[in-house]
């Protein structure tokens, strides 16, 4: 594959402008373990080999297991996530498929466990990455061979 137009060199500002609103995420309550969760998970759904690569790599480096990591795509079939990271999850994966529109379920619980604002980051937090993966699928970033 090759990488296609270079949206960083061509449109600066409109990429800065989603480099601005990942640095508004790292303020937010998210802890930076969740917000990668929730980058990996749309990440996967997406497709988006670039993105996987890099949020897992950063989540390693944040203290993520690898046995969570690799399990990210089965978790409601593992004991490893939390009552709050299966909230974030299974509402990262219905915005991330927001054909099927988010369930009242899912939306009720996150409610649930978490208050409005942090309700609202999350929203937020996902559709970054969304956004992310379609510039990467896009342009056929790829990521590279490391040893």
């Amino acid at each position: 594959m090759n990488t296609r137009i270079k949206i960083n060199t061509v449109e600066p500002e409109a990429y800065n402008v989603m480099f601005a609103f990942e640095k508004y995420l790292s303020t937010t309550e998210i802890p930076k373990l969740h917000r990668e969760l929730i980058k990996i998970r749309a990440s996967q759904i997406n497709g988006c080999a670039y993105c996987i690569d890099l949020h897992t790599r950063d989540a390693r480096n944040a203290g993520e297991t690898e046995q969570r990591i690799y399990a990210l795509s089965a978790w409601r079939e593992t004991p490893f996530f939390s009552e709050e990271e299966r909230a974030i999850l299974a509402l990262t994966e219905e915005v991330t498929l927001i054909q099927g529109c988010v369930s009242d379920q899912t939306y009720a619980e996150a409610a649930r466990l978490f208050d409005e604002q942090y309700l609202a980051q999350l929203i937020m937090a996902i559709i970054a990455i969304n956004a992310w993966n379609r510039i990467g699928i896009a342009t056929e970033l790829t990521p590279s061979i490391r040893e």
